[in-house]
């Protein structure tokens, strides 16, 4: 029997982070603040990434990291209490990119990389489907540009720029915290200081 696998991500971490951002003043304007931010959801995309690259390597089964994946989605998706409602919209803001992140996973597990185009056009064709108010198939379509990335595609986020700001820019910006962690898996330490 082989030993069991690391925890991929933990409730106790999750709320660390939420803790510290309770305890904190966040400004998303100042770069502090908005680093701790995407540290979270960084955080978050790397434990994803760790999932399926077990996965990829034989170290779990497809159902095993599909449990993991539901598991860690519960805890980071889950309603969050913030009694200060800026700080409440912005862990919304991070949970609306991850949803695709999580998605885009699932997908690759069950299907693996899609294959019909390259990753920006199906980001560009999600922010069509968005423009029809289709967000099913926004959804699916960004999801689908994040099997891509997994499997190994660069994705330029610049792809964003021609994009009017909604949930599929949203969505772009949680694959970009994933493309990071498939090339880095190094884990955000929850009390890291970047020295300037």
């Amino acid at each position: 029997m082989s030993a069991p696998p690391e925890e991929f991500y933990s409730e106790e971490r999750w709320q660390n982070w939420l803790d510290r951002i309770r305890d904190e003043e966040i400004d998303p304007e100042d770069e502090d603040s908005a680093r701790l931010l995407l540290n979270l959801q960084d955080d978050v995309a790397i434990a994803v990434a760790k999932i399926v690259t077990a996965y990829d390597d034989d170290e779990i089964g497809e159902e095993e990291a599909l449990e993991e994946l539901a598991d860690i989605r519960e805890t980071v998706l889950g309603e969050v209490a913030f009694e200060d409602e800026e700080k409440a919209m912005l862990i919304d803001g991070v949970q609306t990119s991850l949803v695709c992140v999580f998605y885009a996973a699932e997908e690759y597990l069950a299907g693996g990389p899609a294959e019909e185009a390259a990753v920006e056009e199906y980001v560009v064709e999600a922010s069509k489907a968005e423009e029809a108010d289709d967000l099913d198939s926004a959804l699916g379509l960004v999801a689908a540009a994040g099997t891509r990335i997994i499997d190994g595609e660069e994705l330029d986020i610049a792809v964003t720029e021609d994009i009017e700001y909604g949930l599929v820019t949203e969505w772009v910006n949680g694959l970009d915290s994933l493309q990071s962690a498939m090339s880095d898996p190094e884990v955000v330490e929850e009390e890291d200081e970047a020295d300037d």
